[in-house]
């Protein structure tokens, strides 16, 4: 007799078998290129994107160097003084340095002086030139500032910058700054400081023997005779 319900547990069987083999024909045919999700239906989120570099705004104090007031720039003047060309003055109480070419003219450069009680006066003259110089701090600067290195190398950090011109058997000197915005100010212990780049043009133009003159406070270089301003 046809058993009915036995052939629909065989037919059930088979194609259960089916489906098994087919899956496993898809999942062999598929494996080489990506797993499939055992769960397609829960989708994994995409992972978030790293956000893009933020690129730093330039500094302000990056590859800048400190603009002089219109008055400290060099520049020729005329100049009345009767200085043989060639002479430096130094005119304390404007912060200027002029550097005499004759025929009623000079090179003015704004310079900073000694601070409150550090001004002198008098005359000097160069007797030596040094370029990049090392600077050694004296023992009565040292004495009021032990905190000082006792000797420092030449180059771009030095207090002394680019040139130096000694003035006498002083301690005191001619010389380039790294701190540009000091010019035209009393902050030195009697030096006196221009920027590097008018450093360097006056070193270019002075010879060891040159004379200088250092005015008092109360003394203006740009008096015609002199006298007292």
């Amino acid at each position: 007799m046809f058993n009915l319900d036995a052939l629909k547990r065989n037919s059930r069987r088979a194609a259960a078998f089916g489906a098994l083999a087919f899956g496993a024909i898809a999942f062999s045919s598929g494996a080489s290129a990506a797993p499939l999700p055992l769960f397609p239906f829960l989708l994994t989120p995409p992972a978030p994107s790293a956000p893009p570099p933020v690129q730093a705004a330039p500094s302000e104090d990056e590859d800048t160097v400190a603009e002089l007031p219109a008055r400290l720039k060099r520049q020729v003047v005329s100049y009345a003084r009767r200085e043989a060309p060639g002479t430096i003055i130094i005119d304390t109480p404007n912060t200027y340095l002029y550097y005499v070419l004759g025929g009623g003219q000079a090179i003015r450069y704004g310079i900073g002086v000694g601070r409150d009680g550090f001004t002198w006066s008098g005359v000097q003259s160069v007797t030596k030139k040094a370029e990049w110089p090392d600077w050694t701090p004296p023992p009565e600067m040292i004495a009021r500032q032990p905190y000082l290195p006792r000797h420092m190398a030449g180059g771009p950090g030095n207090p002394l910058g680019a040139r130096a011109m000694y003035l006498g058997g002083t301690v005191y000197r001619i010389h380039g700054t790294n701190a540009p915005g000091t010019i035209g100010t009393h902050v030195s212990s009697g030096c006196i400081r221009l920027t590097n780049e008018d450093v360097t043009d006056l070193y270019s133009r002075v010879n060891v023997g040159t004379k200088v003159i250092i005015l008092p406070m109360d003394r203006r270089a740009d008096n015609a005779d002199g006298r007292r301003g």
